[in-house]
């Protein structure tokens, strides 16, 4: 590149996650997320993320396809010393360019090793291995450097795969190299997480605003994701300019939350048990459980917020009805009559729970999970979310399709939506649809 000419500023990235563990063992790559919130800072999009097994001919592919349409190719995994470590390889093969031995890279390998009283095993030469105009990237939890190509326009970086040995190298390139390259123009982010409506419900009701956001000054682009117990909306600008992005975000976002009203939980980067908690805390109120099918995931969703005991007390596990009756005086005559899985055991679990810890809040849970258990008038997925305070005696009939686990996690995200809802002054029962 001629002296004084600025380099070409990156605007798309494509991650390739390396390892068929990650395709064969059900393990999750959470490197792509890092990488891609990394680069969003500098103005780089991911356009397209990919994982790849330990297949040279595959592999090589996948990074010749996203050469095609990417300004740089992020690889996270397989640069360690066994056969099936063959990132550099296929790197090499891709841009048909050798690979040389580094000596610098070959002494800190068998460095590492005998400040642990051990001898290098021959196998880990190959981690010293660099493709041929590749910068190394020293990396000093691990022994496998990272690598940066430069190609002009474009850029390649090997990265390792552990995070811990990952996260500070991609750190460092995106001070060094990466930013160097940033774009002026970056794609600025706003949501909003609603509860208690379906993907298509949030949909339809925003549907009329999509047309005007796309034509404005700074037109804005829309996702929806739902995820279980919650549909989030966000909504993204790209600009040089932050203050108007901001602005413009700002104002989208209050339209939506206006349109789609009490559904809107939040438009920060907060859960419902955080929302519920601070709620609590603002009203001096505390709250306790009763839970049934749900076997204690509520409970644990509140104490998974650091603070919790400032408005949560406790409660019990009344799975079997004797313990309905023992732990939380749900009278027997009243499981007789309806049934362990109703709304009037619900509501004498919430009261009950309320009443033994003596606090402001009860919440009751009882259903049918699954797989087995649900009869013609009572399905699997059907549950009976109560709440007992000195404002609100509510309960809702719910019936939640999925298998075991999707149950009991939506039953708790609706219990926790019925609080917030009733410790904002709406109903907490008929807003769910």
């Amino acid at each position: 590149m001629d002296a004084g000419v600025m380099p070409t500023a990156f605007a798309r990235a494509e991650t390739i996650a390396v390892g068929s563990e990650l395709l064969a063992l059900g393990r999750t790559d959470t490197n792509s997320g890092v990488i891609a919130g990394r680069l969003a800072s500098l103005g780089i999009d991911v356009v397209a993320r990919s994982i790849v097994g330990d297949q040279l001919a595959h592999l090589e592919l996948a990074v010749r396809t996203a050469l095609q349409r990417a300004d740089v190719v992020m690889l996270t995994g397989g640069l360690g010393p066994t056969e099936d470590d063959l990132t550099r390889q296929a790197v090499a093969a891709a841009l048909g360019r050798t690979l040389h031995e580094d000596p610098v890279q070959l002494a800190r390998i068998e460095e590492r090793f005998s400040k642990r009283g051990l001898p290098m095993p021959d196998i880990n030469r190959r981690q010293a291995l660099l493709i041929e105009g590749a910068v190394r990237l020293d990396n000093p939890n691990g022994t496998a450097p990272g690598q940066w190509i430069d190609l002009g326009d474009q850029a390649i970086a090997l990265l390792p795969g552990p995070p811990r040995e990952m996260v500070p190298m991609l750190d460092g390139l995106v001070a060094g190299a990466l930013g160097a390259r940033a774009s002026a123009a970056c794609t600025h982010s706003r949501g909003l997480r609603v509860a208690g409506r379906s993907e298509s419900s949030v949909e339809a009701t925003l549907l009329p605003l999509y047309a005007k956001w796309r034509e404005g000054s700074l037109p804005i682009e829309a996702t929806i994701l739902a995820a279980l117990g919650r549909i989030e909306l966000y909504l993204f600008v790209r600009t040089a300019d932050a203050a108007a992005a901001g602005a413009v975000l700002d104002q989208a976002i209050a339209e939506a939350a206006d349109a789609l009203g009490a559904s809107v939980y939040t438009t920060r980067d907060e859960s419902l048990e955080e929302l519920a908690g601070r709620l609590l805390s603002e009203a001096g109120w505390r709250v306790a459980v009763a839970e049934s099918c749900t076997g204690g995931m509520l409970a644990a969703r509140m104490t998974d917020v650091p603070g919790s005991s400032a408005w949560l007390d406790g409660g019990v596990i009344a799975y079997s009805n004797a313990l309905k009756t023992v732990l939380a005086d749900v009278p027997p005559a009243l499981i007789a009559e309806h049934g362990a899985v109703s709304e009037p055991v619900a509501l004498a679990l919430a009261a009950g729970a309320r009443a033994r810890c003596s606090t402001q809040v009860g919440i009751g849970i009882t259903g049918i999970a699954g797989p087995d258990g649900g009869t013609d008038a009572k399905p699997v997925g059907t549950v009976f979310i109560a709440l007992h305070t000195p404002r609100v005696i509510a309960c809702r009939q719910a019936r939640f399709v999925g298998d075991r686990a999707v149950v009991r996690q939506q039953s708790v995200s609706a219990a926790l939506d019925m609080l917030r809802l009733a410790l904002t002054g709406h109903d907490p029962v008929g807003l769910a649809r």
